[in-house]
């Protein structure tokens, strides 16, 4: 088991109060708090490293470190053959758009791209773009659980399928998609399979050889780190795009689709979040202590989020969206929909009670015009992270049961 309360000593945030209470943050989906091992390593950047790359003096060739390094933080954090496989972007939109023009170059009129209904814009959007090159876009269902019609999803995949992407998991409603399965359906096409784990990676050890995608980009705001986008692609895969670059940037793997300088000093707040996790578990090497730290941290979360559903979905005012937790195919992400007050409403009023909440369709607009909750504005959303404690969701549970 973890231990939340030290933990929690680690996030200078956890500290803060109004009018006497400290603030409970149920915002992670959004963003999660950041411990101070990250905050002091963008800092300590800047007070001992701030320079640009590959050059002879110091500075600069400790700036090379700690980019070599956070490339192989990462590939550990990912499961990753190396560090040549790890890109690093301003966010996981960013390296969309970047992979969605490179893939302009190299798909023809009348191929197929598959995305669903369920996924965030960042998933989304990007691909339409290839609709401007004559590729079709294929959306897949949405079903009125909140979860993927996995039958349509087969029926949508053809010989001319150049693309698959999906979300592993829904960071509007939780739902945890079942990515495996649908890399089955695809095992005899020649096709990319690519992954947004960005509601994911908070919560789950990833292992893209396990996975057998091609492409899987997340963001390190969501799980302790800075506000920066990590891309994943197979070894050499990068090499066979025509990537949007300058033609004096290096041409291979992995820095072919950045653009322009990286931030950093929010790499090395990268590394020391991948650190921060490791430290919550235990193995012989650092991947063995990254996977291991995410079987504790999960066991934790969802016990705290089946507590949450479980108390709500009993509200007779209140409901729940998505499945139940009986089967753990969720994410600790419990939204709800109020049957008097909107959504925003009831954020309001747990804002005045210090307790941190969104409303609305957090860019998962489709997946919220297909529930049909858009026009009373969605829904009211609460995230579980690590430092989340179980009298913070007993308060919120009786605050929300008075509203």
């Amino acid at each position: 088991m973890i231990n939340i309360s030290d933990i929690r000593k680690q996030f200078p945030s956890l500290n803060i109060s109004y009018n006497d209470n400290k603030i409970i943050y149920l915002d992670g989906p959004a963003g999660t708090q950041v411990p101070q091992h990250v905050i002091d390593g963008v800092s300590d950047y800047y007070k001992n490293s701030n320079a640009n790359v590959h050059g002879e003096f110091i500075t600069s060739k400790e700036t090379d470190k700690i980019l070599d390094s956070t490339r192989t933080k990462a590939a550990s954090l990912l499961g990753a053959e190396n560090e040549s496989c790890i890109s690093i972007g301003q966010n996981m939109t960013s390296l969309c758009f970047s992979l969605a023009h490179a893939f302009s170059k190299a798909f023809s009129a009348g191929d197929e791209v598959i995305i669903t209904e369920l996924d965030h814009e960042a998933n989304r959007g990007p691909w339409k773009i290839l609709e401007d090159v004559g590729v079709i876009i294929k959306e897949v269902n949405l079903l009125d659980d909140g979860t993927l019609d996995y039958e349509d999803f087969e029926n949508k995949i053809t010989n001319k399928t150049v693309l698959v992407a999906m979300g592993m998991s829904s960071n509007a409603i939780g739902t945890l998609n079942d990515f495996k399965r649908v890399k089955n359906f695809i095992k005899n096409k020649k096709c990319y399979f690519l992954l947004d784990a960005v509601h994911y990676a908070p919560h789950f050890s990833i292992d893209v050889k396990e996975f057998g995608c091609d492409f899987l980009l997340c963001s390190a705001y969501k799980f302790y780190g800075p506000h920066i986008g990590i891309l994943y692609s197979k070894p050499l895969l990068l090499d066979k795009l025509d990537t949007d670059n300058l033609i004096v940037q290096n041409q291979n793997s992995p820095y072919k689709i950045e653009t322009g300088t990286l931030n950093h000093a929010a790499c090395n707040g990268l590394s020391k979040a991948i650190d921060f996790i490791s430290t919550l578990g235990e193995g012989n090497t650092y991947r063995d202590k990254l996977v291991d730290a995410y079987k504790k941290l999960g066991e934790h979360e969802y016990k705290l989020a089946s507590l949450l559903y479980k108390e709500l979905n009993k509200m007779e005012k209140i409901t729940v969206i998505g499945q139940d937790f009986s089967n753990k195919k969720r994410t600790p992400t419990v939204s709800f929909t109020h049957k008097h007050k909107t959504p925003n409403e009831v954020c309001k009023i747990l804002a005045r009670n210090n307790i941190c909440a969104w409303a609305g369709h957090f860019y998962a607009l489709k997946a919220i015009q297909k529930l049909k909750l858009e026009k009373i504005g969605g829904v009211t959303r609460l995230g579980i992270c690590v430092y989340n404690t179980e009298k913070e969701i007993r308060k919120t549970i009786d605050l929300i049961s008075k509203i």
